[in-house]
């Protein structure tokens, strides 16, 4: 499963999308929006992306990591749109057989995610806004 969403991401529901029999772990990193950067207090983020380039690049960086690892299930999931401080904005949730494996994995996932998917982030603060994120995204 690789989507780009506009509500709110649901855990559960992934976590039971990439359960499997054959795995003994079912690792999770969800990305949130933080109330500070670079000495700033955000007031909140707005999210855009190329929806169907991005969950290509998704779907691919999805192949990278089966190609690296041994792993049963994954499911990326980024969320578009007005997010407040607190809301998750990425979720990556993968099933492995061993813990080592997920942990990598989803660490491998964000940095890929971060340098190729077209997902911009506007961080909007008291005063000013700003576009961040590099040749890929956020």
């Amino acid at each position: 499963m690789f989507k780009i969403i506009k509500g709110e991401i649901d855990l559960d529901k992934l976590i039971k999308y990439v359960s499997d029999p054959r795995a003994g772990a079912i690792t999770t990193f969800l990305g949130v929006t933080r109330e500070d950067s670079e000495g700033r207090k955000v007031l909140y983020l707005d999210y855009d992306a190329y929806q169907e380039m991005a969950e290509k690049k998704m779907e691919e960086i999805g192949d990278e990591i089966k190609g690296k690892w041994k792993i049963c299930k994954i499911a990326i999931i980024h969320r578009v749109g007005r997010l407040k401080v607190g809301e998750g904005s990425v979720a990556i949730v993968v099933s492995t057989p061993h813990r080592k494996e997920g942990f990598q994995s989803c660490k491998y996932a964000i940095d890929r995610i971060k340098e190729i998917a077209p997902i911009w982030k506007k961080e909007v603060w008291k005063g000013g806004e700003e576009w961040k994120g590099g040749k890929g995204g956020n």
